[in-house]
């Protein structure tokens, strides 16, 4: 593998450190701005899906200005967003005006959640396209780790630990903004804006191809097809089934629950007796047992497939959701149980859904239609996110607590036990295999 095919996926997959990070660093400092801005439930929900809200903007308008300006140089400017949003979240005087700077930094989310994965699918050979791809829900999960463990080092700094919990992003930011101007421009980006030249050096630079002309045609061609197409509506005629399975894979996945354990984690860990100190110690748990079922996913998911590997974790899931709501149910919440159910579910989810969600997105919708059908599909992901962490607080509260608890987790359970069906129903396996020849797949 070419030094600069791995360097260039790295500075892309930073936007995917950035997306987790800016979505779990909320977790630790909850209790600290909730009692700030003196939060009901419903307003911390509203506090905390804020973000959300821009996700689902970002996800659902990115397709325009990256087809438009390039995945690369509109990056750029979702790089810049981040910085705003740490700095301005960090500095906020009124709780409207952090809910201003969160939905910046969600717009950059949601942006960087279609683009990232986008631009590596389009630079990397297709024998290594799933394992580069999940390099970017790799730096997810590392971005929450990271966010994590941050909230944890800054809890004793004073009145003021939240403001730097969410200042503390602004560093990775700046170096995603830095390092973007290292990199070059997709290969099927230039060659749809006429430059073949450039095309052909990147291609020959970061290695995707032994035979870089046989490429630069079968570009050329999916392209051609892609402007012949274009005015083709998506929720008609061949697409709409498509676009249907994406909206309902991007439903699953938020029904597992796991955002609401990345967001809610140390609320659930302090109902259940923790003190605030040691729930966001056992985030960092969760988080590191989320790295290490990731990394046993990128060593596989070239081989196991991208359905077999969301089929184990339907499997899987439920059973540690479901001993978690029992738990609940009962009272019987003591810490090493909690901690090691939600490591058993971590760990299902990071090898499946979590490996995979970017990557199958990426790479199950045709050439003619990518960029659309992603960002639709991110929507309906986003839009179920910040419909969930909304209502979490609020069901939790009216439903008496701790049973609250073990009732939303019982329907995750039940949720991500469906999912299975239709998985195994409904998606085709896309494991080596060249975006063009999925093109022909998905559509035949």
């Amino acid at each position: 593998m070419k030094k600069n095919l791995i360097s260039y996926t790295i500075v892309a997959a930073i936007g995917g450190l950035l997306f987790g990070f800016d979505t779990a660093v909320v977790n630790g400092a909850i209790p600290f701005f909730s009692d700030y801005f003196d939060l009901s439930d419903a307003m911390k929900g509203w506090a905390v899906s804020s973000a959300l809200i821009g996700c689902i903007a970002g996800a659902l308008v990115i397709g325009w200005p990256g087809d438009r300006y390039g995945r690369r140089d509109t990056l750029k400017v979702l790089a810049l967003m981040f910085l705003i949003s740490a700095v301005g979240s960090g500095l906020a005087s009124s709780l409207n005006e952090f809910v201003i700077y969160r939905m910046v930094g969600g717009l950059a989310v949601g942006g960087a959640s279609v683009l990232s994965p986008m631009y590596i699918s389009e630079i990397a050979p297709a024998h290594q396209r799933g394992r580069l791809a999940i390099t970017f829900q790799l730096a997810i999960v590392i971005g929450i780790l990271s966010a994590f463990f941050s909230d944890y080092l800054l809890i004793n700094t004073g009145e003021n630990n939240w403001r730097w919990m969410f200042i503390s992003e602004a560093i990775p930011a700046l170096a995603f903004l830095i390092l973007l101007f290292t990199v070059s421009k997709s290969p099927r980006w230039l060659v749809k804006n006429g430059d073949i030249e450039k095309a052909r050096a990147v291609i020959e630079r970061i290695g995707t191809a032994i035979d870089v002309e046989k490429t630069l045609t079968e570009i050329r061609g999916s392209i051609a097809i892609e402007g012949k197409t274009k005015k083709h509506k998506l929720f008609g005629g061949p697409y709409l089934k498509l676009i249907g399975i994406g909206m309902i894979v991007g439903m699953f996945n938020q029904f597992t629950g796991i955002n609401v354990i990345m967001y809610y984690a140390t609320d659930i860990f302090r109902m259940a007796g923790f003190s605030t100190d040691s729930s966001i110690g056992q985030t960092v748990i969760i988080g590191l047992a989320n790295l290490i079922f990731t990394l046993i996913a990128m060593r596989v998911i070239d081989h196991f497939g991208r359905k077999n590997m969301l089929l184990v974790g339907s499997l899987g899931m439920p059973v540690f959701l479901l001993l978690f709501a029992w738990t609940f149910f009962t009272g019987n919440v003591g810490g090493f149980s909690l901690v090691f159910l939600l490591v058993g579910f971590t760990a299902f989810f990071a090898f499946s859904q979590g490996a995979v969600i970017w990557v199958i997105l990426s790479e199950m919708f045709p050439n003619v239609i990518r960029a659309r059908a992603v960002a639709i599909a991110s929507f309906s992901l986003w839009f179920f996110n910040g419909l969930t962490t909304f209502l979490f607080p609020v069901v939790v509260g009216s439903l008496g607590g701790t049973t609250g608890i073990g009732y939303v987790f019982l329907f995750y359970a039940l949720m991500t036990f469906s999912s299975f069906f239709f998985f195994r129903r409904f998606l085709f396996e896309t494991k080596g295999k060249s975006l063009e020849e999925l093109e022909k797949e998905s559509m035949g």
